[in-house]
């Protein structure tokens, strides 16, 4: 439960993330009977933004009948998490779960655009009217609509069937449903649509049915309008003898229609109609009264007709105060943005919108805009822009719009805040005239998702940034192949460029980069490291290096030869090597390792016919172990050199005394053993013998003959003495009494 600890095994650098997701979602949680626990893990999910791992999780909680099966949040949390991560689960769950937060959840599907998802959720809650607003808004589907209301029937349904229909202009269809819904709320629409539909017999049923309901100075006005249009005179003198609340309004409609502003302005003012006040003075060019009059109506439609109008006069500073009462409406801004654009206004339009982003209502569809007009008609402010207000943009939407417009820069540092890395780097390789920057593309590349970016990036860096290829290569260090990186660079003919790389990553042991740094220390002729590397990493062909630098002119370089023929346990070659350079200790040396008898009394013969006598007495003690001394007597002797053999022999003979010695030692000791184990068995045979002797003596005799109950009532006679072993008699039926013998 320790929020760092997850923090730190949930990051994209732990190489290990992979296996603990695993085993947390298949083993531990489900196991877990602690809400904290869950919520803590649930929680370390969402801050490492792991939507699909989070998706597993869940899944494996909410689903798979846990102790948390019905949790309420942690049901939420799964359809939201699939609605952003995996919309193809959304309806999977909607049908599969049942207690979640169905009005919340559906407004998120909708606003993810998982409309059949949110009417799902809106029907299975029964929020028919939320329902039936998907089917109309999203959808766009009138026809499911109406059956669905159809199946419903509720008021508030068909009403807004009603209001789509209308909107679609099947009038006659919406004024049928609007008197199915007994809605009189929309007459002011539904007799806008009849009249430019010319459809006023609906119109009239449905504005009697309105009366009914309201007492309206337009419901009434308007009727009267529509007999008018049907020519139903008759009812209209009826209707005015009734009572009514008819109203100057519908005159002024009339008016106004008719193009008769000026009586029409006079009218409105009177009633205090300000949005058509306002229409009517734009009519009449008066545009600072129509702004008076639009800030009094306080309509969104209305601001824009005298924004608009104001454009087209090019009345830029009423049309700017108007504009900021329209674009805070998300669904309004895009219509100034292209109005403006199509007259060619685009300073004035950024203008407006630099004021709009001091608004208290402003939102991120204005600092979107506003970026997009800066990258096509002043690019030197665009990324001062971004980095200001990255977090308020649409990213997706200026991408595009910078892609359109050859920013590239600017395209790179969106991609690098939408976290699409590989995009970033790959706009940076193919436009670094303008987009390359050394310390923004090492931070990008060791985040790309596809490898074959890093070996791009090499080539990229060789062709265009060769001083600093070390640099890029070390942070790649963990991620690329080092034997295709070496490949690349000697398919280049730049090996020497990456040395400093090489170096580093050689603890690795892989044979391309060992044998590419051996090859570049024998071409230095730096024979140090070269010693240093095939000490320490032994992955490389060893026998071709030794064939490449024993005829080398360096005699470093072919020691170094022997000594690879040595730890190959090429010993022959070693020591001939050795040999023709006079490294006469080496050759020893390496006959000494070798333990061959026949290498060590050649080297002696050798050092004879040079002359070497000096030489003859080292190898002697080098080589001691190997050679036999009976040689070494002989061929001092035969040439004389007994005197450099002496050292040897004197050697020699102490070290045979000596054993001599402790095998006399050890002998004596073995007979004195033996003698004492068969002193020790006589001792142990003499007493055995004696007890044999004793032991017919503690036994009771046999009865004799004649020796029956005469005179003893039965008993037993007394033995004869025994005085032939002069000895005491026996007592009868007893052992003998102590220290008789």
């Amino acid at each position: 439960m320790d929020a760092d600890l997850w923090e730190k095994v949930l990051s994209p650098d732990n190489e290990y993330r992979r296996q603990l997701i695993d085993q947390v979602v298949s083993t531990a949680l489900p196991e877990s009977k602690s809400p904290e626990q869950v919520s803590a893990a649930v929680k370390a999910f969402m801050t490492a933004d792991l939507p699909h791992e989070l998706i597993e999780l869940l899944e494996k909680i909410v689903l798979q009948n846990s102790a948390f099966s019905g949790n309420f949040n942690l049901q939420n949390l799964l359809i939201l998490t699939a609605i952003k991560a995996d919309p193809s689960r959304v309806m999977d769950y909607i049908n599969r779960l049942d207690n979640f937060d169905g009005p919340a959840v559906g407004d998120v599907a909708v606003e993810a655009q998982l409309y059949e998802e949110a009417f799902a959720i809106f029907k299975k809650f029964n929020l028919n009217v939320q329902a039936v607003n998907v089917l109309l808004d999203n959808i766009q589907s009138i026809e499911r609509a109406v059956e669905f209301a159809f199946r419903v029937e509720e008021d508030a349904v068909w009403s807004q069937v009603a209001k789509a229909q209308l909107r679609e202009g099947l009038v006659s269809d919406a004024i049928e449903s609007f008197i199915r819904a007994d809605d009189a709320t929309q007459f002011l629409d539904v007799i806008r649509a009849a009249e430019n539909a010319n459809v006023y017999h609906d119109l009239v049923k449905y504005l009697l049915m309105v009366r009914q309901k309201t007492k309206e100075p337009k419901v009434d006005s308007e009727l009267i309008y529509a007999y008018a249009k049907i020519d139903r005179l008759g009812d209209i003198e009826e209707f005015i003898l009734m009572p009514n609340v008819a109203n100057l309004q519908s005159v002024g409609d009339r008016l106004y229609d008719e193009a008769l502003y000026e009586a029409a302005k006079i009218i409105f003012a009177f009633i205090s109609n300000w949005a058509k006040l306002a229409c009517t003075l734009v009519k009449l060019r008066q545009f600072q009264g129509a702004v008076d009059a639009a800030r009094k109506a306080n309509s969104s439609k209305t601001w824009k007709e005298v924004c608009f109008a104001c454009v087209d006069a090019e009345e830029f500073r009423l049309a700017q105060i108007c504009g900021l009462n329209i674009i805070i409406q998300v669904d309004d801004l895009e219509e100034v943005s292209d109005y403006y654009q199509n007259r060619g206004c685009f300073n004035e339009l950024i203008s407006l919108m630099e004021s709009g982003l001091g608004l208290e209502r402003a939102h991120m569809g204005i600092f979107t805009e506003l970026g997009v007009l800066y990258a096509r008609y002043r690019p030197e402010k665009l990324m001062e822009h971004i980095k200001l207000f990255s977090t308020r943009l649409n990213i997706p939407k200026l991408i595009r719009v910078c892609d359109e417009q050859q920013h590239w820069k600017e395209l790179t540092y969106l991609y690098i805040q939408y976290d699409e890395f590989d995009n970033a780097a790959t706009t940076i390789m193919n436009h670094s005239p303008e987009a390359w920057d050394h310390m923004q593309f090492k931070d990008v590349a060791v985040k790309v998702a596809n490898v074959e970016l890093y070996y791009k990036a090499v080539h990229f860096y060789l062709q265009e940034h060769p001083d600093l290829i070390n640099d890029l290569l070390n942070v790649l260090a963990l991620r690329v192949d080092h034997t295709r990186v070496v490949d690349i660079m000697r398919k280049a003919g730049h090996l020497h460029l990456v040395k400093p790389y090489m170096v580093a990553v050689q603890s690795t042991n892989v044979a391309a980069v060992n044998e590419a740094l051996n090859g570049i220390y024998v071409e230095e002729e730096d024979y140090d490291r070269l010693r240093e590397s095939i000490d320490m990493h032994d992955n490389f062909d060893q026998i071709g290096l030794a064939q490449k630098v024993e005829k080398h002119e360096l005699l470093e370089m072919r020691r170094i030869a022997a000594y690879i023929y040595k730890k190959a346990g090429r010993w022959k070659q070693s020591i001939a090597l050795s040999k023709k350079d006079n490294l006469y200790k080496d050759a020893m040396e390496t006959c000494s390792q070798s333990g061959d008898r026949e290498l060590a009394e050649e080297l002696l013969v050798y050092f004879i016919e040079q002359k070497k006598k000096e030489c003859f007495a080292s190898c002697l003690f080098v080589c001691y172990d190997l050679i036999r001394p009976d040689v070494v007597l002989e061929l001092a002797w035969m040439n004389n050199m007994i005197d450099f053999a002496f050292p040897y022999l004197l050697q020699f003979i102490r070290e045979y005394t000596g054993k001599v010695d402790e095998l006399v030692r050890d002998k004596i000791e073995s007979l004195k053993e033996t003698k004492a184990k068969e002193e020790e068995e006589k001792d142990v045979v003499k007493q055995q013998n004696m007890y044999a002797q004793l032991l017919p003596l503690a036994l009771p005799a046999p009865p004799m003959p004649g020796m029956g109950g005469a005179g003893m009532g039965g008993g037993f006679a007394a033995p004869p003495p025994m005085g032939g072993m002069g000895m005491p008699p026996m007592p009868p039926f007893g052992m003998p009494p102590m220290g008789t013998y």
